[in-house]
């Protein structure tokens, strides 16, 4: 079943989406990258295999891209939808334990929230924007120390937003609050020399990935 929800933002109105299995162990909330809405193959795509999996999935817009517009909202305006968007979720979910994170700069902006104190009990990177492509001098991750909950980074070998041997540094320095698993050749969208070109496939190929995560860090299994 799939709830749809409106959000009022300082930026202006939104959407999202909640699609709730029976008998669902968590509610995963995942953001968009800056290209692409909630609507978009990929997010389609893992959003149906992790319902698959046994977890509640929602999605919402930002309001830049609600509204049509190609650049994103100013950092701020991000992470107030973030905390609205993780509450309207919250309030229809009944309790259920609540997972944050979305592709690129969808989960940059939930660490960054988390970060400053919204409650997740773990958050899910899909592709983390470490650094600009070919500017490893602007890394953004300083904020990361500040998150105290579980964290998968799921990552492309070849992304050129995460230089391999920065993420791994950036990972190590976590501790044990932080898992990376890397998707050999995979780019930024996760596209594998070769292998699936669908975005809705190669979405839905992430979830086991992170359906075992989100066992482990909110259910205990």
């Amino acid at each position: 079943m799939t709830d749809d929800f409106a959000l009022e933002t300082p930026r202006g109105p939104t959407a999202g989406a909640i699609d709730m299995p029976a008998g669902a162990a968590a509610v995963v909330v995942l953001g968009h990258g800056a290209g692409s809405g909630m609507g978009s193959p990929f997010m389609a795509g893992i959003a149906r295999a992790l319902v698959a999996e046994g977890l509640a999935v929602a999605r919402f817009d930002f309001p830049y891209m609600h509204a049509g517009r190609k650049a994103p909202d100013a950092a701020p305006a991000l992470l107030e939808t973030w905390r609205l968007a993780r509450d309207a979720v919250a309030e229809r979910t009944g309790g259920l334990p609540l997972v944050a994170g979305g592709k690129s700069l969808g989960g940059r902006i939930a660490s960054m929230a988390v970060a400053e104190g919204m409650p997740a009990e773990a958050l899910v990177f899909l592709g983390y924007p470490l650094h600009p492509p070919g500017r490893t001098d602007k890394l953004r991750r300083d904020h990361l120390a500040d998150v105290r909950v579980p964290m998968l980074f799921l990552q492309g070998s070849r992304d050129a937003f995460a230089q391999p041997d920065l993420l791994a540094e950036t990972v190590e320095a976590l501790g044990d609050r932080a898992t990376l698993v890397v998707v050999e050749g995979g780019d930024h969208s996760f596209r594998v020399p070769g292998g699936p070109r669908d975005g809705g496939d190669i979405g839905a190929g992430l979830a086991p990935a992170v359906a075992r995560f989100v066992a482990a860090a909110v259910t205990g299994r």
